[in-house]
């Protein structure tokens, strides 16, 4: 039984040390910024445009295909709002430039602001557009139609109207307006000044000229996301590409009420979201060329009619921001986009990972400081499983109590296993021993510690949040390293090995747990105990990859853990002199 209950133990170790170190990326170049400055690469095709009703039926114009080289500079109008800054060409009318304003790219507060949308021309260039397709052949705007703006300026207060007339009686305006967030609403209007009836589709749709480099997190999707026909939609790059491929450039298409689609990355969305209230098609697209191009859009399932000498209009919206949960919720509940909260990726355990937010975030609103609110969910966490544990921790003691016992029974039937056996289980049932309780903390925080994890990881509300001392992004790994004397000798040793990245808050967690494991009784068998004794070194250096917050919480568990099995061990060893007196009493 003490085998078993060995073997289960290594077995839980090695299984969370397996999946942990699967769920981590490989290390990787991180791009530079990026900036719609840069004119690195050359325009080039995106994927086809959304059909007009069905994939049969394509619009006369091509997503993302570089229009004619205009006149002179390409004329833009400004976007300034609270939280987000940018602009919209008035070439093609795409907007085409957002940066974040409440975000940078590292910790240094004089880093260059957060980048989601950049031009064409540019590195990186992602940008959404809106439109029409039209049936009988009506004239509709493309991506060189030059449009006239009403305002030269995009704020929360001033909406602005951009115009184009074909030439034969149609007027096409998008009515851009912005709130204090990160969402455009945009009116999709027709006006019909012929005698005839016109028929068109309004589309929306987000494109990324390029192939992103994904981190590669097995517990974190990246790439094309969405709420379509009633179910959350995700695609990575490498399967649109897959299935583009094999389908002419649509990698997926769906139809249904609602929902929306786009490209979100581990704290970012880009999407649009069509009328809630119409049937809508949305399709992933990917077209090959260069490092490949991608685009999800979404167009009405039925045509618009605009009478004769009438006008149509459709609200359409897009969202460039960051993945803040209230704020997708708030989205969600009052503006009616279909479940908008999805593009979080809570992941299997979302029951488990979103009252672990929300109880974080309540206590960093309490405390000010999200290290202190995950040492105090520590302390809830162990009081939720005191008594588990403690029925576990005083199997425990009383088992280290009894190991002279069980050492002697080893050796006086040592050439007997299965006699060995039965009077080890006879000597655990006369003391009220269950040998596989030791267990049972550790598979019972499991769950828990994989969705803190989680919420660490994707909680954008924790990125770039401090602690105290060293540690000033509790959601990036430790970034001290005993290797080069904590930055004492100017050497990266990662550069030779990623595990070659030792902090100081991943030593005091090993050394916890090293203290944590002499609580406990040691196996019987040398070469077992050795072993056991690399567990501590084990996990010291896998949690040297993970972020801080989660090292942290670790270590604070170890603490509370060991002082609650050294009052229980205490309280074990008084109680045991009192127990054999009152035996001894009855016997007499």
């Amino acid at each position: 039984m003490d085998q078993k209950r060995l073997f289960l133990a290594i077995a839980l170790s090695v299984l969370i040390l397996v999946a942990f170190q699967a769920l981590l990326p490989a290390p990787r170049h991180v791009p530079p910024p990026r900036s719609a400055l840069q004119t690195e690469e050359p325009a080039r095709p995106a994927p086809a445009p959304p059909p007009a009703g069905t994939v049969a039926k394509a619009a006369p114009d091509t997503a993302g295909a570089k229009p004619a080289a205009p006149a002179g500079p390409v004329p833009h109008i400004a976007v300034d709002a609270p939280r987000l800054s940018g602009r919209i060409s008035l070439v093609g009318a795409r907007l085409d430039e957002v940066v974040l304003n409440d975000y940078h790219e590292t910790i240094d507060k004089t880093s260059p602001l957060v980048q989601l949308l950049a031009p064409q021309g540019a590195k990186e260039p992602t940008y959404i557009q809106f439109g029409w397709s039209a049936e009988g052949g009506v004239r509709v705007p493309d991506n060189a139609t030059r449009w006239a703006a009403s305002a030269d300026t995009l704020t929360p207060r001033a909406p602005v109207t951009l115009s184009w007339d074909n030439g034969a009686g149609v007027t096409f305006e998008l009515v851009f307006s912005v709130d204090d967030e990160y969402m455009f609403r945009v009116e999709q209007r027709v006006r019909n000044t012929t005698g005839a009836r016109v028929a068109v589709h309004p589309w929306q749709r987000v494109n990324r000229d390029y192939t992103p480099e994904t981190g590669g997190y097995s517990v974190l999707h990246e790439g094309m996301v969405g709420w379509v026909d009633g179910r959350l939609r995700e695609d990575s790059y490498a399967t649109t590409k897959s299935n583009g491929e094999k389908h002419d450039g649509v990698a997926y298409q769906g139809t249904g009420t609602g929902g929306w689609a786009g490209f979100t990355d581990k704290y970012w969305l880009e999407a649009v979201i069509p009328s809630q209230t119409e049937q809508a098609t949305t399709t992933y697209r990917y077209v090959a060329g260069g490092s490949g191009a991608y685009q999800a859009d979404t167009v009405s399932a039925a045509a618009q009619i605009v009478p004769p000498h009438g006008d149509a209009t459709t609200v359409a919206r897009a969202f460039v921001g960051a993945k803040e949960i209230r704020l997708l919720n708030r989205y969600q509940d009052q503006s009616g986009v279909s479940h908008f909260s999805y593009a979080i990726d809570w992941g299997w355990f979302w029951f488990l990972t979103k009252p672990i937010y929300y109880a974080l975030d309540w206590l960093y609103a309490a405390l000010g400081n999200f290290g202190l609110a995950i040492l105090v969910f520590t302390i809830i966490v162990k009081g939720l499983f005191f008594p588990l544990a403690n029925r576990s921790y005083k199997s425990m003691s009383k088992m280290k109590l009894l190991a002279p016992k069980m050492q002697a029974i080893r050796e006086q039937y040592k050439d007997d296993p299965t006699k060995m056996q039965q009077q080890t289980m006879a000597l655990y049932k006369n003391e009220g021993v269950n040998p596989a309780s030791g267990c049972l903390p550790m598979v019972v925080q499991i769950p828990v510690f994989f969705s803190l994890y989680k919420v660490i990881f994707i909680n954008i509300d924790m990125r770039h949040a401090p602690f105290f001392g060293w540690i000033h992004d509790l959601s990036a790994i430790d970034p001290t390293n005993v290797f080069n004397l904590f930055g004492l000798i100017p050497f990266d040793p990662t550069t030779i090995s990623p595990f070659l990245h030792l902090g100081i808050w991943p030593l005091i967690m090993g050394v916890t747990m090293w203290g944590q494991q002499k609580l406990n009784p040691p196996p019987p068998d040398p070469t077992q105990a050795k072993l056991f004794q690399l567990m501590p070194i084990i996990f010291t250096f896998m949690l040297a990859r993970f972020p801080a917050g989660l090292v942290i919480y670790w270590t604070w568990n170890n603490l509370l853990t060991i002082g609650q099995q050294w009052l229980i061990m205490r309280q074990t060893r008084l109680e045991r002199p009192r127990l054999a007196r009152t035996s001894r009493s009855a016997n007499t």
